[in-house]
């Protein structure tokens, strides 16, 4: 996994959204951030700074700060919404979507634009902190990335 600069963020490479707001999650990625086949993992926002979205769990968060997300909208935690279906907690949104047998996901465009993205974007898929693996849409590393053009691209 590269680093675009010295000291800089750890990157997997470029996820671009399909048609159908299906996005793919590289299997280093899957493994370093315990996502099984199938889980179920939350899709929180990214910084504004950097736009986009993380994906996390409710494990990954159970002993952070962002516990608090957790015992605010159990039926998030519990998974309990619609798959896609957003709730806020203070001005930030999140939902749940379902990871298939090939570490994909789909959020629905509505959801997406949620998070300022649309289909058919370019995300940098990023390490985040160690609570929820980035999928970045804009800002100084998106441009730095780009300037990277050996950098995996998965569909």
């Amino acid at each position: 996994m590269p680093r675009l600069v010295k000291g800089g963020k750890y990157v997997y490479g470029w996820s671009e959204v399909d048609s159908n707001g299906r996005i793919v999650v590289p299997s280093e990625a899957l493994e370093e951030y315990g996502f099984k086949d199938a889980d179920k993992v939350i899709v929180m926002p990214a910084s504004k700074r950097s736009g986009g979205f993380a994906l996390t769990t409710p494990f990954l968060l159970k002993n952070s700060r962002l516990s608090v997300i957790l015992d605010r909208k159990s039926r998030l935690a519990g998974f309990q919404l619609r798959e896609g279906e957003t709730v806020t907690v203070g001005t930030r949104t999140y939902c749940w979507v379902k990871l298939n047998g090939k570490g994909e996901f789909v959020v629905p465009v509505e959801t997406l634009k949620a998070y300022g993205v649309n289909l058919g974007d370019r995300l940098l898929v990023g390490r985040g902190s160690g609570l929820a693996l980035a999928f970045i849409a804009k800002g100084p590393i998106v441009a730095e990335a780009k300037k990277h053009s050996g950098l995996a691209v998965f569909r």
